[in-house]
């Protein structure tokens, strides 16, 4: 069969599996099976194949059938400017992060703002996973120093090899502890967190249902038990002026401004949208700390 009858069969299959997007999916696996980049394929000719690429590509399309991740088959996904090593243990990066990661550059580089942050700003990413926000941020400015935190050893094994070579510093704590890293105390410049944050119990894909883990998922009973935790950590990390960032379900924005709120010591609590225009991620700014005495 031609190659692109071998990518029309294995999307059919995918599409008949429920899969969002078989025909991408397809080419992605397709590509990945045959040692090039999708953009290449229609270059491909099929005599130029590996011997072993009909048995490689019907594997790990038998594979997405059962809805395992995508990014698994890969061993990578894409978050902004970098590329992530990512397997099972770990939550995947989301395209809908990446508006937090926007903002975050944004922030970084307003060298105009009323406040604008330092050129090597102290950076914390909690709950940092296979450390997408903060390797992203890192590579986009090496001069920052950046300290990811998570408390799942399988997340921070990829964190560890996502960072290497940036300067990241990787943290094993867990971001609800109380009195964590208190030498951070009025230090940091920007926080930014994409926490466990979907309600116990809400129905879910079968690839994240069945293979991102739940420790980095749910948030106890709304949701809202790490990210009051973050909001909490921010008020004491952040110097005046400092940013906060913090994703959040696209049911719970209410609560998430609500917890930075009750907090204390914040301005500007904004909700802000994703690319797809949900509600999905709350921003805030450290007032001065005198601002706070009566």
């Amino acid at each position: 069969m031609m190659l692109r009858q071998l990518i029309d069969h294995a999307a059919a299959a995918l599409a008949d599996a429920g899969v969002g997007s078989p025909r991408v999916d397809a080419e992605l696996l397709a590509a990945h099976a045959a040692g090039t980049e999708r953009g290449r394929l229609s270059l491909t000719r099929t005599e130029d194949l590996p011997a072993d690429f009909r048995a490689r590509l019907d594997g790990l399309v038998a594979e997405r059938v059962k809805r395992v991740p995508l990014q698994h088959l890969l061993g990578s996904a894409a978050f902004g400017p970098v590329q992530l090593a990512v397997g099972p243990g770990v939550f995947v990066p989301r395209p809908e992060t990446e508006a937090l990661l926007e903002w975050a550059l944004e922030t970084l580089g307003a060298s105009l703002a009323a406040q604008p942050l330092p050129r090597d700003p102290v950076i914390v990413d909690l709950c940092t996973g296979s450390g997408a926000l903060a390797v992203a941020l890192a590579t986009h400015r090496p001069s920052a120093r950046v300290i990811a935190v998570d408390d799942s050893e399988a997340a921070l094994a990829y964190a560890r090899r996502n960072s290497a070579g940036t300067g990241v510093e990787v943290v094993a704590a867990d971001v609800t502890a109380p009195d964590l890293l208190p030498e951070l105390n009025g230090a940091v410049d920007l926080v930014v967190a994409n926490p466990p944050y979907i309600p116990d119990g809400a129905e879910l894909e079968p690839e994240v249902a069945d293979h991102d883990p739940a420790h980095a998922l749910f948030g106890g009973p709304d949701g809202m038990t790490v990210i009051r935790a973050i909001t909490a950590l921010a008020h004491r990390w952040l110097r005046p002026g400092g940013r906060c960032a913090v994703e959040h379900d696209d049911t719970t924005s209410e609560e998430t401004v609500a917890a930075f709120v009750g907090a204390g010591g914040f301005e500007e609590v904004t909700a802000r949208r994703d690319l797809t225009g949900r509600l999905r991620f709350v921003t805030a700014t450290r007032c001065d700390m005198g601002a706070e005495l009566p």
